[in-house]
């Protein structure tokens, strides 16, 4: 196993969570003492609403701390001024005196993101191939991914989507 950390990030928007979105969370777990997930939740974005995403994964991983975090933020992550915002953003939801010890993501800007929070990057399965999809997928062509959702959430999809 790698490095384990005393706290650990995960960021995104879940929009909706997936199954891939579970693997990371596990395997981050696994190599964390506590670990934290932020759903970012902006109201004129979100497919899902953010807190019934947070709450999805809450309830899909109960050993881990999930925060819904609100935003009315844009993700221009070639602008500075709007890294410090983010960054603002995240350190004000952080729960702990300490932290995040490391970041962790599928996504590119994970590097990024850890070095302005003082953190490790830790980039999990990034090719997508423990569990080929992503939200965007989900979102896309909800039909063809259901068998990439949990039941509870594969309910709503079904529901909303379909």
């Amino acid at each position: 196993m790698s490095q384990r950390h005393a706290t650990g990030l995960i960021v995104g928007r879940f929009d909706p969570p997936h199954l891939g979105h579970s693997y990371m969370v596990e395997w981050a777990a696994a190599r964390t003492d506590r670990l934290v997930v932020f759903v970012n939740s902006r109201a004129d974005r979100d497919a899902a609403p953010g807190e019934l995403r947070a709450q999805w994964l809450q309830e899909l991983h109960p050993d881990v701390r999930v925060v819904e975090v609100r935003h009315r933020l844009d993700t221009d992550w070639g602008d500075e001024d709007l890294w410090r915002r983010w960054i603002e953003l995240f350190r004000s939801h952080w729960p702990y005196e300490t932290g995040p010890h490391a970041v962790f993501s599928s996504d590119p800007y994970v590097s990024p993101l850890a070095d302005r929070l003082g953190a490790v990057a830790v980039a999990v399965d990034p090719d997508r191939a423990t569990v080929p999809v992503s939200a965007t997928m989900v979102r896309s062509e909800p039909s063809a991914h259901l068998h990439r959702l949990a039941p509870s959430v594969r309910a709503w999809v079904e529901a909303n989507w379909c």
